[in-house]
């Protein structure tokens, strides 16, 4: 088959990436919830997330992305980040102080479920930076189609 029937990479690195892709995405959720726990959080479980869609574009060519997400989705959902990351904020400030913890002002340490709004944080944050970086790839991977195309 030629390439132009046939997008993406060989048929072993769509099997990999079949096979892993699941698993990445589950550790970025892990990294996310435990980010109050463990080294990492919202920020480095963003990156994780962006690159389980990143894998799917590489291995499967770049329409795999425009099935899942549409037009501009990117943008909403890192714009949905940043107003729930102030949000959280500014309900910190209401109860509180400025970023209190107004869930859970008594955690245990080490429990999952005694960290407060750190985890809702840490949502907010992957959202912010994984639509972000994932909308960075796709902006690139369209720029790439407008050079090839202008040649």
């Amino acid at each position: 088959m030629s390439k132009e029937h046939d997008p993406g990479m060989s048929v072993i690195v769509k099997t990999v990436t079949r096979l892993t892709v699941g698993l990445i995405f589950l550790y970025g959720i892990y990294i996310i919830l435990h980010g109050h726990l463990t080294p990492g959080g919202g920020f480095a479980g963003g990156v994780i997330i962006a690159l389980s869609f990143i894998n799917l574009d590489l291995a499967f060519g770049g329409g795999v992305s425009a099935k899942i997400f549409s037009k501009g989705s990117t943008s909403v959902v890192e714009a949905l980040g940043a107003i729930m990351f102030i949000a959280l904020a500014l309900f910190g400030m209401r109860y509180g102080g400025f970023f209190d913890n107004f869930l859970h002002p008594d955690g245990n340490p080490g429990q999952l479920v005694s960290a407060g709004i750190i985890p809702l944080e840490n949502i907010a944050i992957s959202l912010k930076v994984g639509a972000g970086l994932f909308g960075i790839f796709l902006t690139l991977i369209v720029l790439q189609k407008f050079e090839s195309e202008k040649k």
